[in-house]
């Protein structure tokens, strides 16, 4: 294919695959456990460590990177301690670390014109380089799943019950808000802030129509992930249009048909369940 023959087309479909893994099986956790909300919020409070990186002059990278996990943690660990409403501290952790990015950067000299690729991306432009960070983040996130997979689904599904049973769901809650910011982290700069809501929630939310099982909402959503991501990427690349706001645009189109479908088939059933009890009676 003539599309293969650019590098540039190569790395961006092959981190495409890879972001697609790490986002299927972190996105199960997000969409089962209603997890959605405070994603945003750590994606977005990133923001306040890549304007805190450039006001101080250091790597922006390195800032979201201590500044993600240190809000991550924090809302964990308020959202257990404390009796306000969780959704009202992730809300204003979301407004502050976006108003902190803001007031930083409107205080920085020198150039930072590509900030708002840390909100977009440009998977395009993706070096290298960048493919083994995002290798390491999959392994990381795959090591950690497998080490904790039964305690994270009895968290995910029954936090109750899971306490009950002596799982430490306080930690596994931190553990799992961890791997969320990690995410983040990585495929801020590769795909943008968006892009990785996108993928954190649309596949999985995709797949939640043909399954509950964890295991196979894990590899539906990172299969659609990929599907998604390789299908935009064609399609931007044809009609020469933005690459990420293209496979957002394919993964919700895919994800309203897949509803329709799913709302239409329950009613024909209901229907026709009813159909054949009125005829029993």
């Amino acid at each position: 294919m003539d599309i293969l023959q650019y590098e540039f087309m190569r790395n961006a479909l092959l981190v495409g695959i890879l972001a697609s893994i790490a986002c299927g099986i972190i996105g199960s956790y997000v969409v089962v456990k209603r997890l959605v909300f405070i994603s945003g919020s750590i994606s977005h409070t990133a923001y306040g460590g890549i304007g805190l990186g450039y006001f101080l002059g250091y790597n922006p990278m390195l800032g979201a990177g201590v500044f993600t996990l240190i809000s991550a943690l924090a809302m964990g660990v308020i959202s257990q301690k404390t009796t306000q409403r969780e959704d009202t501290i992730i809300g204003m952790m979301w407004a502050v670390g976006m108003a902190i990015g803001i007031i930083f950067i409107s205080l920085s000299s020198g150039y930072t014109s590509d900030l708002m690729s840390y909100l977009f991306g440009n998977i395009l432009t993706v070096p290298s380089s960048d493919l083994y960070l995002v290798i390491a983040m999959d392994l990381i996130i795959i090591a950690v799943v497998v080490l904790f997979f039964e305690e994270l689904k009895a968290y995910a599904f029954d936090e109750e019950y899971a306490k009950v049973s002596g799982v430490k769901t306080e930690r596994l809650n931190l553990v799992l808000l961890c791997l969320i910011a990690l995410t983040v982290i990585v495929m801020m700069r590769v795909v943008g802030i968006i892009l990785v809501i996108a993928l954190l929630t649309m596949p999985p939310a995709v797949a939640t129509h043909y399954t509950w099982s964890l295991k196979s909402l894990m590899i539906i959503s990172g299969l659609l992930g990929i599907l998604f991501t390789t299908s935009g990427l064609i399609i931007s690349y044809f009609f020469n249009i933005p690459s990420g706001a293209t496979i957002i645009l394919v993964a919700g189109a895919v994800f309203l048909i897949s509803y329709l479908t799913t709302y239409f088939k329950q009613t024909v059933e209901l229907r026709n369940s009813i159909k054949d009890h009125n005829i029993n009676i």
